[in-house]
């Protein structure tokens, strides 16, 4: 692993390199704000949440110029496809149906307004847990969900986040995702999220065998589906089923593994959010380690 100088924050002037890369951006200020923000550290994309995380909250008013010059800015500078991330509050599989039924409602709600002010961008959500219900209940309800939730001709595509396998958490492996996507009648709007943090605690060794573990996705899922990564170290070993982030480099998968991920022909042209536990200057200095670690691998 490397040291905590290579991750500390730098004065120097953001690079935009080959990756695709930003880290999760507060919504406060509005839209463009958030772009503003990205842009300032060198990110060629971002995540954002579209209500309250841990309340799941109404959502807000939206300025109806917001959007609008928040994609002339992405256009003005060569942005690639935002992540908008649901609420923590979203359980489409709990034990309780007017959380069920609130999650539906959120959903609903958000890839309506996504659909309307960013056109083409990616809503990522936490399957959910099924409260010990398992898993195959969990499943048909999420299904269920998607299945009132989904509109055809939607503009959204709809990201199913790999979990770590923590409590009874739906999408610990592979194959609970791709039962998802089979038993919805909207499969073809549906792509995953793959966090490295999550498939590292759920016990996919993307450090010693990242060419194997995307194989395997291939097997299961197919790789067409995978449409963006979750760029996080891990602070527990793999298969520990914790799901604790940490800075790049300064946890159990380390330099290297990132390394290995930011060369992968078969990951480099996807956008790579940043959720580990930093500011804004520390997400900055974490673009520009990423994005020489892609650029040296370009050159090898």
């Amino acid at each position: 692993m490397g040291g905590d100088s290579q991750t500390k924050g730098t004065s120097a002037q953001p690079v935009r390199g080959p990756l695709t890369i930003g880290p999760h951006i507060s919504a406060s200020g509005g839209w463009k704000a958030m772009g503003e923000r990205a842009l300032s550290i060198g990110a060629t994309t971002f995540a954002f949440f579209t209500r309250n995380p841990h309340r799941g909250s109404t959502l807000k008013s939206l300025d109806e110029t917001d959007p609008a010059e928040l994609a002339q800015l992405m256009e003005d500078n060569g942005f690639g496809t935002l992540v908008a991330h649901a609420p923590y509050t979203m359980n489409l599989c709990s034990a309780k149906p007017d959380i069920v039924e609130f999650g539906r409602q959120m959903m609903a709600e958000d890839i309506a307004r996504l659909d309307e002010a960013i056109p083409g961008s990616y809503y990522n959500f936490h399957p959910g847990s099924h409260v010990k219900q398992g898993a195959d209940e969990g499943i048909r309800l999420i299904c269920e969900g998607l299945d009132q939730v989904l509109v055809p001709g939607q503009k959204t595509r709809v990201l199913l986040e790999t979990m770590a396998g923590k409590g009874s958490e739906v999408g610990r492996t592979f194959e609970e995702l791709e039962r998802i996507i089979e038993g919805t009648k909207h499969g073809d709007m549906l792509g995953v999220c793959l966090d490295t943090c999550h498939v590292w605690d759920g016990g996919y060794d993307i450090v010693g065998d990242l060419d194997g573990v995307l194989d395997e996705f291939d097997r299961v899922i197919g790789l067409d589906r995978l449409c963006a990564l979750h760029v996080n170290d891990s602070k527990n070993p793999r298969g520990s089923h914790k799901d604790r982030h940490e800075k790049i480099g300064q946890g159990e998968i380390g330099l290297e593994g990132f390394r290995g991920i930011v060369a992968n022909e078969r990951l480099r042209g996807l956008p790579m959010i940043l959720e580990t536990p930093n500011e804004l200057e520390g997400f900055g200095a974490e673009i520009q380690l990423l994005q020489s670690m892609a650029s040296e691998g370009a050159r090898a």
